[in-house]
């Protein structure tokens, strides 16, 4: 560059200090949006994701529900839910204490995800409160639900969790239900399928309700 452009050796060094200022700068920018997506990209999954169980929280429940709702819509398509909580929890807490709950959460989402994941990857499980969680059947009417939500139902049902050296049992009540033409909104969708959780609950629990 010095000899094609008949530079000074003092404006060939200067030149190569911009140079090298330009890199070190264009470096330090790269990295630091690389972070910065990096932060984003952790911030987003702690967002959505409940902390104790690892499965996804009702922020992400709330959003996914939304984009499938007016997709089933617009496009005429299927989709079904699955609403279950584990029965006398408050119980339980009060029984064993809240760390025997935190564990029995937990197992609870390592159950139901791997009847999950042995069956359809596409079905996506959510912890929606407390003891209460919600599966998405997108693509499904309930006919085509029913293997799925039996088996995890009684996968469910026949838990045991050991803490403390004492046996803890466990039973779950379901409702399930598919988007109808009278669903204005998800909400409408939401409301039915809670309805038939809490019929399940009020009828001597331990059950599945669909309608």
């Amino acid at each position: 560059m010095k000899i094609k452009f008949n530079l000074t050796w003092s404006t060939y060094l200067e030149e190569w200090s911009y140079v090298i200022i330009f890199d070190t700068l264009l470096y330090s920018y790269v990295g630091m949006i690389l972070r910065d997506s990096q932060l984003k990209l952790h911030l987003l999954e702690f967002a959505n994701h409940d902390a104790l169980t690892k499965t996804q929280n009702y922020a992400a429940y709330s959003s996914q529900i939304k984009y499938l709702f007016n997709d089933c819509a617009n496009n005429k398509l299927h989709l079904s839910m699955m609403m279950f909580d584990i029965d006398h929890f408050k119980s339980i807490n009060d029984t064993y204490g809240h760390l025997a709950g935190d564990q029995i959460l937990q197992h609870v989402v390592d159950v139901a995800q791997t009847v999950i994941d042995a069956n359809d990857p596409k079905v996506k499980l959510y912890r929606t409160g407390g003891e209460e969680f919600n599966i998405l059947f997108p693509g499904y009417d309930l006919a085509a639900t029913e293997s799925i939500v039996r088996e995890i139902f009684l996968a469910l049902n026949h838990l045991t969790v050991n803490i403390n050296d004492q046996t803890i049992r466990m039973s779950i009540s379901v409702g399930v239900s598919t988007i109808s033409s009278q669903d204005t909104n998800p909400i409408d969708f939401y409301k039915r399928v809670d309805t038939n959780l809490y019929y399940s609950k009020k009828n001597g629990r331990m059950q599945i309700t669909t309608a």
